[in-house]
């Protein structure tokens, strides 16, 4: 059974259709990855999966429960968890404090601040537990973004765009924390601009363009189809 179902959403806003008829399944244990140009939909999709936004048609299918007109803060304790593109730390607590929060409010029972500790060793943060998110460089600041996501204990783990401003060493450091989360049973989902990160992850790709899916598959079966190639280097691509 699908973790996720996505059925036909669609969400407007005024004249301006951001997500059409979009339908997609995630299985358990999949790891996803989403391309587009910007100002294709991308996260606003994210956000109907998570509740930020509701769908004007359509349903959201989470673990086998129709999800659609729940909201955000139930979804979180139901097993769906977000980072965001540009990370916002609790700039005056340290990093453990930071994962705490996430580990408070989440799915997972126990103790949390067991899982925070757990969490900040499985993203590589330890070392810098105590340290303000303030002085934290991009790099730790993306870590900790998704630190404070999985101390939510998630299902499902949603990223947007968690590559971006990185080095290529930086990169590689962090698609094998991804790597190492998504082999521990986490399912995700990851929208990227960066598209060799994404091709060396993700099992999938899905392409999505005005808020329509384009096209979905094996990554290099994508990338190599005439549809990329037209969003990405315009219509003489198919020439």
């Amino acid at each position: 059974m699908a973790i996720l179902e996505l059925d036909n959403l669609s969400k407007s806003y005024g004249a301006l259709a951001v997500t059409q008829d979009f339908s997609l399944a995630v299985e358990p244990g999949d790891l996803v990855g989403i391309l587009g140009p910007n100002g294709a939909g991308k996260t606003t999709l994210f956000n109907q999966i998570t509740g930020t936004v509701t769908p004007d048609a359509g349903r959201v299918r989470f673990d086998g429960q129709d999800v659609t007109a729940t909201d955000a803060s139930t979804r979180c304790h139901l097993g769906i968890a977000r980072s965001f593109q540009v990370p916002h730390p609790f700039v005056g607590m340290t990093v453990f404090e930071n994962i705490l929060v996430g580990a408070s409010f989440g799915r997972g029972g126990g103790d949390p601040r067991a899982r925070a500790l757990k969490v900040m060793e499985q993203s590589g943060m330890s070392a810098k537990a105590n340290v303000q998110a303030g002085a934290l460089t991009l790099l730790d600041r993306k870590r900790l973004e998704m630190a404070r996501a999985l101390a939510a204990d998630p299902k499902l783990l949603l990223l947007d765009e968690i590559a971006g401003g990185l080095t290529d060493s930086e990169c590689v450091s962090l698609l094998d924390t991804i790597r190492k989360v998504n082999a521990s049973g986490v399912t995700i989902i990851w929208i990227e601009h960066v598209i060799h990160a994404l091709m060396s992850v993700a099992k999938r790709l899905v392409v999505v363009d005005f808020g329509k899916k384009v096209i979905e598959g094996a990554p290099e079966e994508v990338m190599a189809s005439s549809a990329v190639k037209s969003i990405y280097m315009g219509e003489d691509a198919l020439d």
